[in-house]
């Protein structure tokens, strides 16, 4: 199967729905109906990403994204929050309590699939990016001084366009019979 997927939804035709439509694309769906069981089955699971329903009984969305995001094995898990209720300035809270994504209710399946795909595409180049730069350390600041002392090389001295910047022409063009007639008059 695909990229791991936690579903923590309590409203049962939706989580079916999520899933489904998560397994038709080749995610691998884990439904959590009940949110106080959402951090130790996200522990357990060890999702790519989570999407979270916001309003739930006992304990809402965005405690429960606050509780992941504060938990030192599930604070790198992207979170993309569901929710019916969608005043004014509540993407806005979801996003500050620490949601990467942002989708009401009722989904539309393109959309929905969409951000799937793009949390975790996000994610997967954040963490490349975190590794190459673990694998890829700076040269060390002598090797950098000992650098700007080298010789020049050949490519230092390449041709560029900066002659066409600073209105000379060319190196091979021939000379304009102007500018001969104006040295001869100068000279004269």
């Amino acid at each position: 199967m695909g990229q791991k997927i936690l579903v923590v939804e309590d409203n049962e035709l939706n989580l079916k729905l999520f899933c489904d439509l998560l397994g038709a694309h080749g995610y691998e769906a884990e439904a959590v109906r009940d949110g106080r069981e959402a951090l130790e089955r996200a522990r357990a699971f060890a999702p790519d990403l989570v999407v979270m329903d916001i309003q739930m009984p006992h304990i809402s969305g965005l405690e429960l994204i606050e509780q992941m995001k504060a938990d030192g094995e599930l604070r790198a898990t992207p979170i993309m929050a569901v929710t019916a209720y969608a005043a004014r300035g509540d993407e806005e809270r979801i996003r500050d309590a620490g949601a990467e994504g942002y989708v009401s209710k009722p989904i539309s399946v393109l959309k929905f699939v969409e951000a799937v795909r793009k949390l975790l595409e996000d994610a997967a180049a954040q963490a490349e990016d975190t590794t190459k730069g673990a694998e890829d350390p700076a040269p060390p600041e002598e090797d950098v001084a000992a650098e700007e002392d080298a010789p020049p090389s050949e490519s230092d001295y390449e041709e560029s366009d900066s002659a066409e910047s600073l209105d000379l022409p060319p190196a091979d063009a021939a000379p304009d019979e102007g500018s001969e007639q104006e040295e001869q008059d100068e000279g004269g």
